[in-house]
């Protein structure tokens, strides 16, 4: 243990509280042990009382447990037992001032670990973050944010180029009906209960993120050093499609520069960003719509990435609104009635997924997709796409593009009998 770690242990102001793996340990770990972990156990004690090998060293036992099989097979204890490692790995990292460490262990508390422990490990996050601020400020640091260009995201749009991008006959037929500040009676009307797309404009005028998100200052202040899961590749059905684990501001030097790996763009898609990244959520509001028909709210996710990226043609289980907030998005809409035509693939895990590549459609395997009907739209900064449940999307991102998607379930009265 080195001299620094020894002398800060016990001292307040040099460590992290946290008050539910106190009260919390003898628990977990007798349930650890139950399950085979008695090395990790023996371990532990030793992590506990600062020694940082044995910390390293338990969240490996853990790592090992959590990529011992498929996701869903893996025991919840084990989640735990990888959060209870995280925050032991961050709590030296915080007593040696090393921040950018603490919160690297503490993002991947919350990624990859369980519900036990998520208090501490929040409340860590607002403590480390709030010290790596100060020392920016002091050091000066934030002056190399002018490297970036101030906005995300300019508002120049050539629609001539765009549609030389996209698959054959987008915008040439049926769009996506358009209304502004569409009442929730007349959206549970006309939309929600007889399963219709809608954009829906004029209703994000409030949300914090209309303007902090078009600023690269402010998303580096609020997340530069927090380590967020990206997908690399140009989907994920792609055979080189891969996930990294990288810092924002990795990330968004990644779209600065408009640099992508041999593979394709790096793309943040389908992450809960904003249980992790208080700051973001903050920036955001659910909206009404969401509670139409009694159900209550499954997911809210973030999609942010480079121009190019695109989501294949698939289909979700939950009602869906899609709000862009910076930047925009070509995306075609196939009701669940033509599911059939559209070949989804036989396997459980990609049942949701067409075999249609519209970007580079097989005429021979699929020679009737070019005749289905289908409805589109370009997706514009601050309007919302109610995508209703089964109806399959293509998603394309023309710009840099933040956007944010809120699933809901139905509520009983409204489920089918």
């Amino acid at each position: 243990m080195s001299k620094t770690t020894a002398s800060a242990i016990g001292s307040p102001c040099n460590d992290l509280n946290t008050p539910t793996l106190d009260t919390e340990s003898p628990t977990l770990l007798h349930s650890i042990s139950e399950h085979g972990g008695y090395a990790y156990v023996r371990m532990a004690s030793l992590a506990a009382a600062g020694d940082i090998r044995a910390a390293e060293a338990v969240r490996e036992m853990a790592w090992e447990q959590l990529h011992s099989g498929p996701w869903h097979s893996v025991l919840p204890v084990w989640r735990d037992a990888y959060s209870m490692a995280c925050l032991h790995v961050a709590k030296h990292h915080y007593r040696n001032g090393e921040f950018k460490e603490a919160l690297k262990a503490l993002d991947m508390g919350i990624i990859m670990g369980g519900n036990l422990l998520r208090k501490d490990l929040d409340s860590a996050i607002g403590k480390v973050s709030e010290k790596a601020r100060n020392i920016r400020v002091s050091d000066g640091n934030y002056q190399d944010f002018g490297n970036f260009e101030h906005r995300l995201v300019e508002h120049d749009f050539d629609v001539s180029k765009v549609l030389q991008l996209l698959p054959v006959k987008s915008l040439a037929s049926k769009l996506v009906v358009k209304r502004s500040s569409l009442s929730l009676e007349k959206f549970l009307k006309d939309h929600y209960l007889s399963g219709t797309p809608v954009i829906i404009s004029d209703c994000m005028a409030h949300w914090p993120a209309k303007k902090n998100w078009n600023n690269i200052d402010y998303l580096l202040k609020v997340a530069g050093d927090r380590t967020v899961p990206v997908e690399v590749g140009k989907n994920y059905l792609c055979a080189d499609w891969k996930q990294e684990l990288v810092t924002f501001s990795e990330f968004l030097e990644r779209i600065r520069s408009h640099s992508c790996s041999p593979v394709g763009p790096t793309y943040l898609a389908q992450h809960p960003l904003f249980d992790q990244i208080n700051e973001l959520r903050r920036d955001i509001f659910i909206p009404d719509y969401c509670f139409a028909g009694g159900g209550e709210l499954r997911s809210l996710n973030a999609w942010f990435g480079p121009a190019g990226t695109v989501t294949p043609l698939h289909h979700d289980p939950h009602h869906n609104i899609l709000a862009q907030v910076v930047g925009k998005k070509y995306i075609r809409l196939y009701p669940a009635s033509v599911s059939e035509e559209l070949f989804p693939y036989s396997e459980t895990m990609l049942s949701n997924s067409s075999q249609v590549d519209l970007d580079d459609i097989d005429e021979r395997k699929f020679p009737k997709v070019q005749d289905l009907e289908f409805v589109d739209c370009i997706l514009e900064e601050g309007e919302m796409l109610y995508i209703p449940p089964k109806w399959w999307h293509y998603v394309r991102s023309l710009t840099t593009s933040l956007s944010v998607s809120f699933w809901w379930s139905e509520g009983e009265s409204s489920s089918p009998s």
